[in-house]
């Protein structure tokens, strides 16, 4: 779901130099803690600027522990969670993961949020052969680089090429688009990606995306971008930003007199976007997102949550809960043995998550789920479509 490359590899590099200086002796060694207990490592952005979207993987993923050990653990031991902060920064990101590993022997790691920070963490865990399970970054460079599988690196998101897919054919299919308007973060990967995927298949259906504007993360008036876009007279107006940024982008396209639909993907995904923007401007706005709070499926997950934490969860918390089932199931079947987990994971095969039904893919370490499209209706969100997981 999230951004940021470069600092990614960078932070990959600098981490690379020092291991090979030895920094990382002693990282194979068995834990020191009690027998009793399964040490995992909980590697989220708590402080900085991800930290609304760390903080709430942080407490799906600990829901999901709690509730494996209220109901008696993995085979008489509990398991123990170990937070780091990863800081929302990259170098921040495999100081915590280092840490986890070399200090705490953690059998696994849930975290970050953020792609450039799973990124940046990846070498880290895969020199020490620890998996990692990433809630949340969409990236398909999170876990494929170069055409190159990444053996200890796994993701319980769908990825952005599947997202801007679904949300195109949306277009042109179910509304009869013929003309679009891009409308992206020039500072976020996950938009900008989405918004290249978007335009290819749309296209390729026939359609024509006939502007492509930008804007700024936390930037706070769009009107006069808007007004531009306006011109343009598209059938829809595609963003695929974060919530903060969707709920007042929405709210002034409305006060513009600006109609068309407008679309997204999982970012908008917070109930936060309808008290920015207001229930009425929302009219005629669909996104694709991991599932409808309608679903049968999904209540106990719904129900568990708000009860833990007097709050209904957003897109973030539903993915670290489902990050954690994915984990607490390896275990079960594998044991604790990093690489027993690392097999586990990988073959996932129809498990009950938060969100739905997972099966993992061995040869990409994507998850094999359906993607739903959510319409707005006067506040009211309604499940306009399911897409059947791919294959």
């Amino acid at each position: 779901m999230l951004f940021g490359k470069k600092k990614a590899r960078l932070a990959a590099l600098i981490v690379g130099g020092l291991m090979a200086c030895g920094i990382f002796a002693g990282c194979g060694e068995q834990s020191a803690s009690n027998a009793d207990e399964i040490v995992v490592g909980s590697n989220f952005e708590l402080t900085g600027n991800h930290a609304q979207y760390g903080s709430n993987a942080n407490n799906g993923f600990k829901l999901a522990i709690k509730e494996a050990n209220d109901a008696g653990g993995i085979n008489g031991k509990k398991i123990k969670v170990v937070e780091a902060d990863a800081k929302s920064e990259t170098a921040e990101s495999v100081n915590a993961a280092t840490k986890l590993i070399s200090d705490d022997k953690v059998k696994a790691l849930v975290g970050p949020a953020v792609t450039a920070n799973v990124i940046a963490e990846s070498d880290v865990a895969a020199q020490n052969k620890v998996s990692v399970i990433a809630p949340a970054a969409t990236n398909p460079d999170v876990t494929v680089d170069n055409g190159e599988l990444k053996s200890y690196i796994f993701r319980a998101c769908f990825i952005d090429p599947q997202q801007g897919n679904v949300m195109a054919e949306f277009a042109a299919k179910d509304l009869n688009a013929k003309t679009a308007v891009l409308y992206l973060d020039s500072s976020s990967d996950y938009s900008k990606s989405l918004g290249k995927v978007f335009k290819e298949t749309f296209e390729a259906l026939g359609g024509q995306v006939v502007m492509e504007e930008a804007f700024l993360a936390k930037d706070q008036d769009f009107k006069a971008t808007l007004t531009k876009i306006q011109t343009a007279n598209a059938d829809v107006i595609f963003v695929p930003a974060y919530y903060e940024e969707v709920g007042k982008i929405v709210k002034q396209a409305r006060e513009l007199g600006i109609t068309a639909a407008m679309l997204g993907t999982d970012g908008w995904d917070d109930t936060k976007v309808i008290d920015i923007a207001g229930k009425d401007a929302l009219n005629n706005t669909y996104f694709c997102t991991h599932y409808f709070e309608g679903d049968p499926n999904v209540q106990e997950f719904l129900e568990s949550y708000k009860k833990e934490y007097k709050t209904d969860p957003n897109v973030f918390a539903a993915l670290g809960y489902d990050a954690g089932k994915m984990l607490i199931d390896a275990i079960k079947r594998g044991g604790d043995d990093p690489e027993k987990i690392r097999e586990s994971i990988e073959n996932i095969k129809d498990l009950k998550v938060g969100t739905g039904v997972i099966t993992m893919d061995a040869k990409t370490h994507n998850p094999i789920k359906g993607i739903v499209v959510i319409e707005t209706k006067n506040g009211t969100r309604e499940l306009r479509t399911t897409i059947a997981p791919e294959s």
